[in-house]
């Protein structure tokens, strides 16, 4: 279908109101219609170019329509698209190796899917054809997906959508740091809210749960970010009472961090690791990959109809061959300093940034009032007047007050200079 016409942001909007259900929401008081896109930038339907900050919520890693992707997809739907994995094709045997080479310590094999909801559902299963068990743990303000076992574990209200959640799931604080649950400092908590995973297992649960789901960095919440040492806590509990530690990589992977994937800077090797959304760069490709001694016990049947099909996984090849030989890794560690040192900058001549958090270009800076309460009308004003300007940024947290940095990988530094100052005249623009 060509888009030489586009219809518009309000032909689109009435056309939504009568087709799609009312759930699906979308950001901006006046959205624009984004007809193109090229690595990181967006083009709209009356030909306005955007610096894309948000890469469809940390998708499009390795930028739009990358052409050397591109090329590698286009070459593989001339010649095969689908047959699905119960016949052999050669594209997701050499993705799962290639992930083997990837991913941290001995994880090993894979199961291919379609969404970050799948895998982690898929890597729930696993946990409990593994242990035997059936009771989980999640982390207060997590996402993990829209079934009804990963809604069930997720720990944001707006988000926890379904009206009867699973049962044998149990919450622990996360590692907010800003905003402790514990009503804590860090470092003299001395870790507290690891060890509070300890005391809900002992007090909430059997004493034998299957296992702990975290995301690495958690995106939703407001790129809550831990410290250093907390997943090493947490795994050595989990450890002591036979219980799994199931990584969500589904935001963090595929290099965003500095690293491959984000769990690697804090040391700890998962028993299951979960990604998705980067890894087709676009293309619907998720996984779950866990060592041969987790993996191997899942023999009972499995399958995903369009999981590992050749199309989605040329692209997931392409994204890891690029991000390789184009040093994006390097590139997250670097841009992301420089971003952090801007807004640390802006962060003391305007009092409305309360927090910046993250690591290499997986960024928040949390909007408050005076009395640290969330500033979220303050931030969709700032949202909406950089996007006049040309720059798409998102936004989370449970108080939907954090910008969210999640650029793509390819963005440059006069790019992130250019956010920043647009960014330093609409904060003074509306006196903040």
């Amino acid at each position: 279908m060509s888009l030489e016409h586009p219809i518009g942001p309000e032909a689109i909007l009435e056309k939504k109101k009568k087709y799609i259900m009312p759930c699906l929401g979308h950001f901006y008081k006046e959205p624009r219609q984004f007809v193109k896109g090229r690595m990181q930038y967006l083009y709209d339907s009356e030909g306005r170019k955007y610096l894309d900050c948000f890469a469809g919520v940390s998708v499009i890693n390795c930028g739009h329509c990358n052409p050397e992707i591109t090329a590698a997809v286009t070459e593989q739907v001339q010649d095969l698209q689908h047959v699905c994995n119960i016949y052999l094709t050669e594209n997701f045997v050499n993705l799962a190796e290639k992930l083997a080479e990837v991913t941290p310590g001995d994880l090993q094999k894979t199961f291919f899917c379609s969404t970050g909801t799948e895998a982690n559902e898929g890597a729930l299963l696993l946990a409990s054809i593994y242990t035997g068990r059936d009771e989980f743990i999640g982390l207060r303000n997590g996402l993990h997906g829209r079934t009804k076992l990963t809604m069930s574990l997720t720990g944001i209200q707006m988000w926890r959508t379904d009206p009867h959640p699973c049962g044998g799931i149990h919450f622990s604080p996360n590692a907010y740091c800003y905003r402790c649950p514990l009503g804590k400092r860090f470092p003299e908590c001395d870790y507290a809210c690891a060890d509070a995973v300890e005391d809900l297992i002992k007090t909430s649960t059997s004493g034998r749960p299957a296992a702990l789901i975290a995301e690495a960095i958690q995106g939703n919440a407001g790129i809550i970010t831990p410290p250093k040492g907390y997943f090493k806590r947490v795994k050595e509990i989990l450890e002591s009472c036979g219980a799994l530690l199931i990584v969500d990589e589904v935001q963090t992977g595929f290099a965003r961090t500095g690293k491959m994937f984000a769990i690697e800077n804090f040391d700890v090797v998962p028993d299951i690791m979960t990604m998705a959304k980067a890894l087709g760069n676009g293309a619907p490709i998720s996984a779950f990959t866990a060592s041969a001694r987790i993996a191997d016990t899942y023999t009972m049947p499995g399958a995903s109809t369009l999981g590992g099909n050749p199309v989605s996984t040329a692209a997931g090849l392409g994204v890891i061959k690029y991000i390789q030989e184009h040093q994006l890794m390097e590139n997250a560690l670097a841009r992301g300093q420089q971003l952090y040192a801007g807004l640390a900058e802006l962060q003391k001549k305007h009092a409305v940034i309360g927090d910046i958090r993250g690591m290499g270009l997986m960024r928040g800076a949390e909007f408050v009032h005076s009395d640290k309460t969330p500033a979220a009308d303050e931030l969709d004003m700032v949202l909406e007047e950089m996007k006049e300007r040309g720059f798409v940024i998102g936004k989370n947290g449970v108080a939907r007050n954090v910008m969210a940095f999640q650029p793509p990988l390819v963005i440059t530094e006069s790019d992130v200079d250019a956010v920043l100052n647009g960014l330093e005249d609409v904060l003074t623009k509306f006196k903040l």
